[in-house]
């Protein structure tokens, strides 16, 4: 069977108290995130975002710069855009090569936004962010992230909000020439998309009208539609666990993203 994901929600800042239809809007609260429950010795993190405000500027570090300091996973993440707001915005990278000296001049100030790559961006956009990314999501935004299993942040700008900045290892860590960011998705047939492989995740987006296999050991989130997986009933906002081959998605249609992590003896933090 599907074993079904827990979840937390997270009120943030630049939260949204709008998170339908994957979850009931909050009264009151400002939901940022809503993190899955993650299968034991899975080394990955899936999250929902829900933004009504940027979000820091900032930079996660590699698995040996993480080690080193923080005894943690490094963090490489990806974004699949569910709602965007007309206008709204992310930055990916230095819109040009950057020195670390100019960088660190700039870090903490908002004329680190002048050296950011911004790009609009629509619901079904995917964007890949390996560590040492500076990056940012700006307000009007849901989404789905998939991220190996860290919470080290360096935030290096945080609009004027009184919180702690890590300027020092963000300039150390940050990769310093422009970076694609955008990945184009390749269409692999029978309603699968392939949106990222990468050494830490491969994640697909699956179009279900009907009946389609369940791989073993992968992770689905439904996005859209109703239905039942491996015997499970299934909503927006749901996440299953799928051990073994030979379960079954069935739905009149349904989007959902699968996500499955290489063989790893590393245990999770």
């Amino acid at each position: 069977m599907a074993a079904r994901l827990g979840s937390k929600a997270f009120p943030k800042v630049w939260g949204s108290p709008h998170t339908e239809p994957w979850f009931a809007n909050s009264q009151g609260q400002k939901i940022g995130e809503v993190w899955f429950d993650s299968p034991p010795g899975t080394p990955l993190l899936i999250k929902f975002l829900f933004t009504s405000e940027s979000l820091s500027i900032q930079v996660h570090p590699d698995d040996e710069y993480a080690a080193e300091h923080h005894d943690s996973l490094g963090k490489t993440e990806m974004w699949h855009i569910l709602r965007a707001e007309p206008g709204a915005r992310i930055a990916v990278g230095p819109k040009r090569a950057v020195s670390r000296e100019e960088l660190a001049a700039a870090a903490g100030k908002k004329e680190l936004l002048d050296l950011l790559n911004w790009y609009e961006v629509a619901a079904g956009d995917t964007w890949f962010i390996p560590a040492g990314t500076i990056h940012a999501l700006g307000g009007g935004l849901a989404l789905c992230e998939i991220q190996q299993y860290s919470d080290i942040t360096y935030r290096i700008y945080d609009f004027d909000r009184d919180r702690e900045l890590h300027i020092d290892h963000g300039v150390k860590v940050s990769r310093l020439a422009p970076c694609a960011g955008r990945s184009e998705p390749v269409q692999l047939g029978e309603g699968r998309e392939l949106l990222v492989e990468s050494d830490y995740f491969r994640t697909e987006r699956i179009e279900v009208a009907g009946s389609a296999p369940c791989e073993a050991r992968h992770i689905y989130v439904v996005l859209e539609g109703e239905g039942r997986i491996g015997g499970e009933a299934f909503r927006p906002g749901d996440a299953f666990a799928v051990e073994a081959a030979g379960e079954r998605i069935e739905s009149p249609r349904a989007v959902l993203v699968s996500v499955v992590a290489p063989t790893t003896e590393r245990a999770t933090p």
